[in-house]
C-alpha cells in the first residue's frame, strides 16, 4: 500500500490552519437560526447567568462546523468517511478560534484506505476546546 495519499496528504503533514474571528453574540444567533439549535443559554445573556454561566456561549456544533470547514478546504466532502469529536470545554464569547490538522496514519475503513486527521480548535489562550478525528478516503 502506498503512503501517498491525495492533494499531498502524508502521514506527519500538518495541513494549514483556519483561524476564525472572535465569537460574538451575532454569530451565535446566525449559526442558532441556521442550525435550529437555539437553546437560550447561547443566546440569552439572563438565561445564562441563571444557569450559573457568565454570559452566553458558542454552541457545540458551531465548533464542529468549523472542523467540517477546515477539512473540506483541503478534501472534497465526498472523501469524508467518517468524523468524532469531544468537546473539551467552552467556547467563549471573545474567543478565537483556530482549527489545526494533522495527518496521522492510514487505515482500513470498511474496507477503503483512509486518511486519520486528527482535529483542534483551541483558542488564543492556547485550550483546546474541541479535539476530533476524521476519515478521508484516499483511494
Amino acid at each position: 500500500m502506498s503512503t501517498e495519499i491525495p492533494s499531498g496528504l502524508t502521514p506527519g503533514r500538518e495541513l494549514p490552519p483556519l483561524a476564525l474571528e472572535p465569537v460574538n453574540r451575532a454569530l451565535l444567533a446566525m449559526f442558532g437560526c441556521a442550525s435550529g439549535d437555539l437553546n437560550p443559554i447561547h443566546l440569552d445573556i439572563d438565561f445564562a447567568r441563571k444557569a450559573g454561566m457568565p454570559d452566553v456561549f458558542a454552541q457545540g456544533m458551531l465548533g464542529m462546523a468549523w472542523m467540517a470547514r477546515a477539512i473540506t478546504a483541503w478534501v472534497p466532502q465526498d472523501r469524508l468517511r467518517k468524523f468524532d469529536a469531544r468537546f473539551l470545554g467552552i467556547t467563549h464569547l471573545g474567543h478565537r478560534i483556530t482549527v489545526t490538522a494533522t495527518v496521522k496514519d492510514l487505515v482500513t475503513f470498511n474496507g477503503e484506505t483512509c486518511a486519520r486527521v486528527e482535529l483542534r480548535n483551541t483558542n488564543q489562550h492556547g485550550q483546546t476546546r474541541i479535539a476530533g478525528e476524521v476519515l478521508v478516503a484516499v483511494g
